[in-house]
């Protein structure tokens, strides 16, 4: 069944963003198939498509939060680095930096959010975000439970604790302070059974104050958003969903053998509204109007010893901390008129606003007006791209989306009008498994880093298999056969590698078509290829497969290029067998010419369509055929003929000057370690 027809309908300008890693070690196998390598084939497209000076594809390394901290405080424990954090971070960013220079990840900026000139940029725009949000009436000074140990005397970040999440139907037994790794969030104090990091203990409970943001109060708004997602042909199920699954009245969940307890104390609970257990589950709930009558329950039978987990709601979103390292948050008045000082920015608030100094970082390297990054953000024909883990979804589509609401005067609106700044559109990726597994480099079974993986596959082999994994869909598991544990089917040649299924569509039948025009040039037709018309047939062709591939863009069902791209090559590469066999067998010179010509056609069309999933080996298609880059790899155009590529002389002379290729030469090679050995 073919798949509806969508309205596509392209940005005038765009910005992707592809997360960011955190500074605390080199890039996980994950990280590179998962995010950045889809985030790269998508803004590759936007290039050609709407032009390279209307997209801005920006990333850096994240270098702040707890991981980062605790990381070095384990090397400098070791004795493994004398240097400082920023030492530390800048070591492990540049190592990132070469493996994505690696598999070729075309970024606008790859720099930091403590290091380069992003770094610089990013306390400024932080300032300013932060007393937007202040001077609008959405921060407010919160005394909290901090986790404290008391064996070394001090406060612990976020990761130096660890438990079991307390959220109900979460078993994850790796959640830290105040999320899990599952990305729920919670308070510290319903934490369950924690550990201090640090020294193996269990730590006590301490007050600090910290700025937080309302986000309860922005309800409607990322309802507003949601629904305005919904109606997003890119917006994949998991998205709206996730977000959905926030947007709950707050619940309280006790055993139903505490029931009596409950009974005993409920008249002094905020109102509520008490429900049985449902058939087959052991807890009863209890519904309260707002989170904050809920956090009072919380306390009272926190108070009277009985246990509970809380449900999935809006909480109040911490914008500052408490750590040494960090982006400084400005000095703020509290509603006593104190100045409030010495606090850093959390970790998750500037990461979420990252993108848009590395946006206005990208555009001082081009020398562009400091203003011009309104352009991309703020900006209703600019479109946002964010590519980042399923996981991270309640930053992106629960945090995010309120902010950047409170950030506008008056009543907010997810959706706002042109000049402020626009809502993002989120493409979430499951994980890549490895193997059947979720890769962890702390599980039993390590997964090879991104850079090991290059010892035995080339980058593009990589690529065109990581984006079609359909890691949008479900996790998938990467299972590469040098990997293999059973050692018989490792070694054993008639077992398939899975890494290499979309390779070898380069590698043999790409490479067979771009070859056999090239040499058919030089061969017979003096270095040249044929101009004019087209055979009607494959200008069809081509509309469909461009049409096709456009829509499937624009819904960024990535998964879905190499299936439709392998099906044009194939097409072309069978249009050219058969039609130099006719050729030679009626050994008619003007057949020769039109399969020729027909067939250049169709792999200057292939080689655009295959650009964003494997630029290297298509430029170097596109450096033989002597074409300008800048209009081979455009989307302008009528893709008719070859002509509009070429001088008007060329089209009078009726054909097009190509470089010699010479013998044996691959555009898609394999991976050495790949050949037999002799």
């Amino acid at each position: 069944m073919a798949k509806e027809s969508i309205e596509v309908n392209w940005p005038r300008r765009a910005v992707v963003t592809a997360g960011m890693p955190y500074g605390n070690k080199s890039l996980h196998f994950g990280h590179v198939g998962g995010v950045f390598v889809p985030a790269d084939v998508f803004s590759r497209f936007l290039r050609d498509r709407i032009g390279a000076d209307n997209v801005r594809f920006v990333s850096g390394t994240d270098c702040f939060g707890s991981p980062i901290e605790e990381g070095y405080r384990k090397e400098v424990e070791a004795g493994t680095l004398e240097g400082s954090i920023v030492d530390y971070v800048t070591r492990n960013h540049d190592r990132q930096k070469a493996t994505l220079d690696a598999y070729d990840i075309k970024l606008d900026i790859y720099e930091g959010s403590g290091i380069g000139h992003c770094g610089e940029v990013h306390q400024q725009v932080m300032d300013a975000f932060i007393k937007k949000l202040y001077d609008n009436g959405h921060l407010h000074l919160e005394s909290t439970n901090q986790f404290y140990d008391t064996k070394v005397g001090m406060f612990l970040n976020g990761r130096q604790v660890q438990g079991h999440c307390p959220v109900q139907g979460c078993k994850s037994e790796k959640a830290y302070a105040d999320e899990c790794d599952l990305g729920h969030q919670y308070e510290p104090e319903d934490l369950i059974k924690p550990i201090s990091k640090v020294s193996n203990t269990v730590p006590e409970m301490r007050k600090v104050d910290n700025w937080y943001f309302d986000l309860p109060e922005m309800a409607p708004v990322v309802r507003d958003y949601v629904e305005g997602l919904s109606k997003d042909a890119s917006t994949r199920p998991v998205v709206s969903k996730t977000i959905s699954e926030f947007l709950v009245a707050p619940i309280i969940f006790v055993k139903v053998e505490l029931y009596d307890e409950y009974a005993k104390l409920a008249a002094e609970l905020p109102k509520h509204e008490y429900r049985e257990a449902a058939k087959g589950k052991q807890s009863f709930e209890l519904e309260f109007e707002n989170v904050y009558d809920r956090d009072q329950a919380r306390s009272i039978l926190t108070e009277a010893g009985i246990r509970f987990r809380t449900g999935k709601a809006l909480v109040p979103f911490r914008i500052s901390g408490n750590a040494n390292w960090g982006v400084q948050c400005p000095v703020m008045t509290d509603d006593k008129g104190n100045e409030v000082k010495g606090l850093t920015v959390w970790c998750w608030p500037e990461s979420l606003v990252s993108p848009i100094s590395e946006t206005i970082a990208a555009n001082d390297m081009r020398g562009l007006p400091k203003d011009s990054w309104r352009d991309f953000w703020c900006s209703t024909d600019s479109s946002i791209y964010q590519f980042i883990g399923q996981d991270n979804l309640y930053f992106y589509g629960v945090a995010q989306p309120a902010l950047w609401a409170a950030l506008q005067e008056g009543a907010p609106v997810a959706f706002p009008a042109d000049g402020a700044l626009q809502q993002t559109k989120l493409i979430a990726n499951h994980h890549i498994l490895f193997g059947d597994k979720k890769a962890s480099s702390s599980g039993d079974v390590k997964p090879p880093t991104a850079d090991e993986l290059l010892n035995y596959y080339t980058p593009e082999q990589l690529r065109a298999h990581w984006l079609a994994l359909a890691l949008g869909q479900k996790s998938v598991g990467f299972k590469p056969k040098v990997f293999e544990t059973d050692e018989a089917k490792r070694n054993d040649p008639r077992v398939a590698d899975p890494a290499l299924k979309e390779g070898a569509l380069l590698t043999k039948v790409f490479n067979r078509l771009a070859r056999s025009c090239m040499y058919e040039a030089a061969k017979n037709f003096d270095c040249t290829i044929p101009l004019g018309a087209v055979s009607a047939e494959c200008i069809a062709e081509v509309k469909k497969a461009m049409e096709a591939y456009d829509q499937t863009m624009y819904k960024v069902e990535l998964h879905a290029i190499m299936p439709l791209v392998e099906g044009f090559i194939r097409y072309a590469n069978k249009y050219w067998s058969s039609g130099i066999k006719a050729a030679e067998a009626s050994e008619s010179a003007e057949e020769r010419r039109q399969v020729l010509l027909d067939s250049s056609f169709l792999l200057r069309v292939a080689t655009l369509l295959m650009h964003p999933v494997v630029p290297s080996g298509c430029e170097k298609i596109c450096d033989y055929l002597a074409f300008n880059p800048a209009k081979f790899f455009s989307w302008e155009g009528s893709f008719e003929s070859l002509d509009e590529l070429c001088t008007p002389e060329e089209v009078a002379a009726g054909a097009h000057v190509v470089k010699e290729l010479p013998p044996r030469t691959d555009f898609f090679r394999a991976h050495e370690s790949q050949f037999k050995k002799k």
